[in-house]
């Protein structure tokens, strides 16, 4: 990884929940709100947002782990900002502190690991495993 990113640093990513959004299984709606899976999307988003400026030409991060609680509903059309901040940084690893909240609430919160790695040696992992 390049120097720079340090302890802290955060980056966010706003959006307004749309039905595309909303909890469902089958093609069948659940609930008019921010589905779990659409929260930890945009929350790994971010994450990735605190390694982009970073990384060497030549590597490449990876989700490793997110761990997170889904705290509150966000209704459609509901304004939402997912935010990750660096709170582990080492040349291979980067731990972020993830939240996603709006005006009236902390919707969820949690962890997200990204190991950083040689792009030829995930290519290489992928093709083992096809």
């Amino acid at each position: 990884m390049k120097p720079g990113l340090a302890v802290g640093h955060k980056e966010t990513i706003a959006v307004t929940v749309t039905e595309e959004m909303c909890a469902g299984f089958g093609g069948k709606r659940i609930h008019p709100v921010l589905s779990t899976v659409s929260m930890v999307y945009y929350l790994e988003w971010a994450g990735r947002k605190v390694i982009e400026p970073f990384l060497e030409d030549g590597e490449e991060g990876i989700g490793a782990a997110i761990s997170v609680e889904h705290r509150a509903p966000a209704p459609v059309g509901k304004r939402v900002t997912f935010t990750a901040e660096a709170i582990e940084v080492t040349p291979k690893r980067v731990v972020c502190r993830v939240w996603a909240e709006h005006d009236k609430a902390v919707v969820g919160e949690g962890v997200f690991t990204q190991v950083i790695l040689p792009k030829a040696r995930i290519e290489e992992r992928i093709h083992a495993m096809a």
